[in-house]
This record gives C-alpha cells, sequence and structure tokens, in this order.
C-alpha cells in the first residue's frame, strides 16, 4: 500500500510537467517581460530588468505558497471532478489573454469558474467534461477563499520588488513618474480527483482508494495575477495596504464559504462577493492613489530617485527608489543637468548627500571608474525639455 502511495505521489509531480499550464505561462511570462522593457525604453531609452524577468519570478516565488496550500488543501480532502479543473483551467487562459493580470486573482478565476459550472450543468451540457455533474461548489468556494489569502500574502511579501518605473505626463503636460506591479505567480497545488468513472475508460490509469472512494493525486499549475500601478506612494507602500485587504477579504470569503456547506447557495454568494469585494479594492487603490500628490515628480529641492538599474554603480551605492539625493559632490542639484554637471566636479570619486526613506540624511560615497559617471543606472524624473533624452 506504501509503495502504491508513494508511486502516485511521483506520479501526481509527473503530470504537473506535463501540464500545458506549465508552459503557456512561460511563454505568456516573456510577452510580459518584452511589454514591460517596451514600456521602459520608450520611458528612459533602456530596459531595466531583462527579459526574462518575469519567468523567474512567476516559476519561482510562488513554489513555497503552493506546497504550503497543497498541505493545507490534503488535510481537508479537498476532491475537485476533472471537468472542473479542466473549466478552470480554460477560464484562466481566456482571462489571460486580456493582459490585465489583476483578472487572474482567484477572485475571478474561480468565481468565474463556479459560475461557469452552474451554467453548464443548467444547460445540461455536462457530458463533455468528465463528472463535471458531481463537483462540490462549497469546494470551489473555499479554495477560493484560500486562493484569495495565498494572493494577498504573497502580494505582500514579493509583490513590491522590482516594480517597474515609467513615464507618463500629467493634466499640465509635466512628466510625472510612476511604478507598477505586473506580477503572476504559480503555486503547484495539490489536488485529489475522484477516480471512479475515470478509471472505467482509462483503465491504466493509477488510482488510489481511500476508504470507498478510489481517488487520484494531481498537482496542478495554479497562476495567480497581481496588477497594481502607482504614482502617489512608494510602491511598497501602496502594495502592502492593498495586499493585506486582500487578505481580509479572502478570510471573508473563506468563512462564508464554510458556512455553504450547510447552507449551499452561500457559495454562489461567496463567489459574488469575491468578485465584486476584488474590483472594489482596485478601483479604490486606483482612487486613492490619483487623489494623492504625485510622489515622483520634480522637486524644489534634491532629485527623488525613481528607479535603480542592476548591477549599477547605484546599487553598489545602496541607493533605494524614494530617496532624494540633495548634493553631489558638494554641489546642490534639482535637476537632472545640475546632477550631471556636479558629477564632473571630481572624476573619480563621488560623494552624495542623500534623504533616506526614514527622512534623515545620509551620505553616499565612492570610486567612479572612467566613464563610469554617464551610466551611474540612476533613473529619474525627466525635466519636460528632457523627456526624450536618455536617464542619468
Amino acid at each position: 500500500m506504501l509503495e502504491n502511495w508513494l508511486l502516485e505521489i511521483l506520479l501526481a509531480m509527473g503530470r504537473f510537467f506535463i501540464h500545458p499550464l506549465v508552459y503557456f505561462f512561460l511563454i505568456y511570462s516573456l510577452v510580459l517581460g518584452f511589454i514591460r522593457i517596451k514600456r521602459e525604453r520608450k520611458s528612459f531609452h533602456t530596459r531595466i530588468q531583462d527579459i526574462y524577468e518575469e519567468v523567474r519570478f512567476t516559476y519561482s516565488k510562488g513554489l513555497l505558497t503552493g506546497l504550503l496550500l497543497s498541505a493545507v488543501t490534503f488535510a481537508l480532502g479537498t476532491m475537485i471532478p476533472l471537468g472542473s479543473i479542466i473549466l478552470l483551467a480554460a477560464v484562466t487562459v481566456i482571462l489571460s489573454l486580456t493582459f490585465q493580470l489583476r483578472f487572474l486573482s482567484p477572485a475571478y478565476t474561480m468565481g468565474l469558474t463556479i459560475f461557469s459550472v452552474f451554467l453548464l450543468m443548467q444547460a445540461d451540457a455536462v457530458s463533455s467534461l468528465p463528472d463535471l455533474n458531481e463537483t462540490s461548489f462549497s469546494i470551489l468556494a473555499i479554495l477560493m477563499g484560500l486562493l484569495m489569502v495565498a494572493e494577498g500574502v504573497l502580494a505582500y511579501r514579493t509583490a513590491h520588488l522590482k516594480t517597474s518605473p515609467f513615464l507618463l505626463k500629467s493634466s499640465r503636460g509635466l512628466p510625472i513618474g510612476n511604478h507598477v506591479a505586473n506580477r503572476t505567480w504559480l503555486l503547484p497545488l495539490f489536488l485529489l480527483i475522484p477516480g471512479g468513472s475515470l478509471t472505467e475508460s482509462l483503465s491504466w490509469w493509477p488510482v488510489l482508494t481511500i476508504g470507498d472512494e478510489p481517488f487520484l493525486f494531481v498537482f496542478i499549475p495554479y497562476i495567480i495575477g497581481f496588477h497594481q500601478r502607482v504614482q502617489g506612494s512608494l510602491p511598497k507602500e501602496s502594495i502592502m495596504v492593498t495586499s493585506k485587504r486582500i487578505i481580509w477579504l479572502g478570510m471573508i470569503i473563506f468563512a462564508v464559504a464554510v458556512a455553504s456547506v450547510w447552507f449551499m447557495p452561500l457559495a454562489f454568494a461567496a463567489a459574488l462577493l469575491a468578485i465584486i469585494g476584488r474590483e472594489f479594492l482596485t478601483v479604490r487603490q486606483r482612487m486613492n492613489d490619483n487623489s494623492a500628490a504625485f510622489y515622483f515628480s520634480k522637486r524644489d529641492h534634491g532629485l527623488m530617485v525613481l528607479g535603480i538599474l542592476p548591477h549599477s554603480p547605484a546599487v553598489k551605492f545602496e541607493l533605494e527608489v524614494g530617496e532624494i539625493i540633495m548634493k553631489t559632490n558638494g554641489a546642490s542639484v534639482k535637476t537632472v543637468d545640475e546632477f550631471y554637471q556636479a558629477l564632473q566636479i571630481n572624476g573619480a570619486f563621488c560623494k552624495m548627500e542623500v534623504i533616506g526613506l526614514n527622512g534623515e540624511i545620509r551620505y553616499v560615497q565612492g570610486a567612479v571608474y572612467k566613464g563610469e559617471h554617464h551610466e551611474l543606472g540612476i533613473l529619474f524624473v525627466q525635466d519636460e525639455k528632457k523627456w526624450e533624452t536618455e536617464a542619468v
């Protein structure tokens, strides 16, 4: 019996790597990287991260969360028919083609799957999807709540990392700095699939028996998406506030979904509440951000750091996005031209007076090798006349 369990676990891992979504989102992440680089080059005539950044992020940041969530779903005995899993994958692909990553939130992918299963049942169109009519809406709703909590946790821990800066023009025609977090996480999600009817047509398919019901193990690549544009505050602060709200919403959805075990219509209420609630959080964040003063904009004193190029002298200087450079080589700076001129004061050494994120003044200094004074790797909001020029 133990050998059968171990074999089935290995086969479940194998099924993960033959799932089409694993490779669909590999290509999808590359496309997202291409779109990001195109946007960054338009603003700064250079890219920030390489085209593979989204691939590395998608296929690494969600692994631990997926495994922890899988332990929870196994402990709960989460069983979903194969037909519902196929329908979930189809909904995920369709929503991803909008390239609006917020629609890859579990609120939308799981919520729309719940309503799609219900509509197909009502239309008596379930014959093409295995065991779809055996779907438990309560289990889908409970899983949706858990995944929304996972979305909030992932966003809180990682969505603010390496956000992409770019420039837009304000209503007054002035350049304004923005940051955007376009994130996708791949979670290896463990599920049990009822295998009774499946084994009748696929006798070779390995199935374990738990109690009187035969099941097979499967890991599916579940994709969570997150999008947030920030212009009225530091990216980390804004994203963390939104993330906490998502976690609370997920916990509320989970509670309603658990109650649906005793009163099934609450599963549909949970799905509707998830979609409306997630959309409300998006709209609220945008309204709050738009009503705030522009954070990354030209200032009367100093130059604010909008972005840092990787592997550049700015990284060595430990500069951070949102810090304000007040003086360079002893000269006060408030424009990119003044900053560039101050760099020429000492061609072999650079010293900057910086107001840190904590509001305190600190000094950064270091050697600048020949030619590096042109390429410190710091991105600023350009003066209006410098809109089409490269960043320093």
